[in-house]
């Protein structure tokens, strides 16, 4: 439509209460559109053009908010569990999967969306132990041999170094509440490096006392492991009364998980026999969940495979405790990430598919000593400790950042940032 059109010239604009100038709707004005074309148009069409690009242009601010808010309901994790295999490397989780599934890749870990290769040298050396690198994995910074969360300046069973703060302590210091388990001694390198810190990974009873003198929060509120005896052992040889010290702040030591009443909100439970670690799992995750600010949760069993039956059969174990975990929790709100703090020196090294992975064992068992090589059909075991990267895998909120080769220092800062926390400088 021309602006000369009669219908339109002058008076009052149809769209809006104001007067058309005339001299202004006399003429046409020619748009020129991205495609390259260009068109007279008349000032009702243009009046309209005009009103469109402006909703339009609103709409453009508006909608991917609420679009982005719909899907991505939960940008950080309320919760983190970290699943630590101690001396679950790469050919122990290979092995494991052969002997529980007589196949490889059949883990429910080994098909999580996220993987990455983890370094686990120390400060100081090329092979660690579970205290550095443990220590490296909860504060972001790498430590020396059998030191636990003190920095590289430590000089084992000699010298502290500076404390490091642990991804257990920044959880307290915000108000989540925190839990430890494990299937060996609580009290022992891995997890104790969320709690403590001490120069020598030796110090049972100072590692242990220091459930009751944390340095944020209130401390670590679930406990749940092995070791009764040796823990109270070492605090009796410094004079300290592990179990009164214990009753002091309300926090009796049960003997089992049974007798932890029901509804006690921080327990601890350091037993004689070996722990149910699915039974224990559940209960921690039950009580930390009661905390509607979330929870960091450290949950270990022990994969070294010195004895490789038991220990590959840990690693199936866990396996199918972490599947359970999973499908029990909000992958929307919790991010799940597993590790190992170390590798084993195992490995497959023959035999034929329909081989049993262990083929010999029982046999070699009878005429070694238990501490001597192992060289079977299908795998070759040393008894020690490997410097070879880990499996580093996650799935839920911040699982984005596990991937390519990384030091294992980057699982601290995975962690941090999913909770959506900055580090201390």
């Amino acid at each position: 439509m021309s602006r000369s059109d009669p219908s339109v010239a002058g008076g009052a604009c149809k769209w809006c209460s104001r007067t058309k100038p005339t001299d202004l709707l006399a003429t046409t004005r020619t748009w020129t559109f991205p495609i390259g074309s260009s068109y007279a148009i008349g000032y009702r069409t243009e009046m309209i053009i005009r009103r469109s690009l402006l909703l339009l242009a609103v709409c453009a601010c508006i909608v991917p908010e609420a679009v982005l808010a719909q899907a991505q309901p939960n940008k950080h994790a309320k919760n983190v569990i970290l699943f630590l295999a101690d001396a679950g490397g790469i050919p122990t989780l290979n092995a494991a999967s052969a002997l529980g599934y007589g196949a490889p890749q059949k883990l429910y870990i080994q098909n999580w969306p996220h993987i990455g290769l983890s370094d686990t040298s120390t400060a100081s050396q090329w092979v660690t132990d579970s205290a550095a690198g443990m220590t490296a994995i909860v504060t972001g910074k790498k430590t020396n041999n059998g030191v636990l969360s003190q920095s590289a300046e430590s000089v084992r069973g000699e010298k502290d170094g500076a404390p490091l703060k642990t991804i257990l302590e920044y959880a307290e210091e915000k108000g989540l509440s925190t839990g430890v388990m494990t299937n060996v001694n609580i009290a022992d390198a891995t997890p104790a490096a969320c709690y403590s810190h001490v120069n020598s990974r030796a110090k049972f009873g100072d590692i242990f006392s220091q459930i009751f003198k944390p340095r944020f929060g209130d401390g670590v509120d679930v406990v749940f492991g092995i070791g009764r005896k040796p823990i109270l052992a070492s605090g009796q040889e410094l004079g300290i009364d592990l179990e009164e010290m214990a009753r002091s702040q309300q926090r009796p030591l049960y003997t089992s998980l049974a007798e932890i009443p029901a509804n006690t909100r921080r327990p601890i439970a350091v037993l004689d026999t070996p722990i149910d670690l699915p039974e224990a799992a559940r209960l921690a995750i039950k009580t930390l969940s009661k905390n509607p600010k979330g929870y960091f949760l450290m949950i270990e069993w022990d994969a070294h495979t010195d004895n490789p039956e038991r220990g590959l059969n840990n690693v199936v174990a866990f396996d199918k405790l972490i599947r359970e975990i999973a499908s029990t929790v909000d992958l929307k709100e919790t991010l799940l990430l597993f590790t190992a703090d170390h590798s084993f020196d195992l490995r497959m090294r023959g035999g034929l598919r329909t081989d049993p992975v262990l083929k010999g064992l029982p046999e070699w068992q009878q005429t070694h000593d238990p501490k001597a090589r192992i060289d079977l059909p299908v795998i070759r075991l040393e008894h020690g400790h490997t410097g070879e990267e880990v499996l580093a895998t996650s799935q839920g909120p911040g699982s984005e950042m596990v991937n390519g080769f990384f030091p294992n220092t980057r699982l601290f800062e995975v962690m941090m940032s999913a909770f959506g926390w900055t580090a201390d400088r």
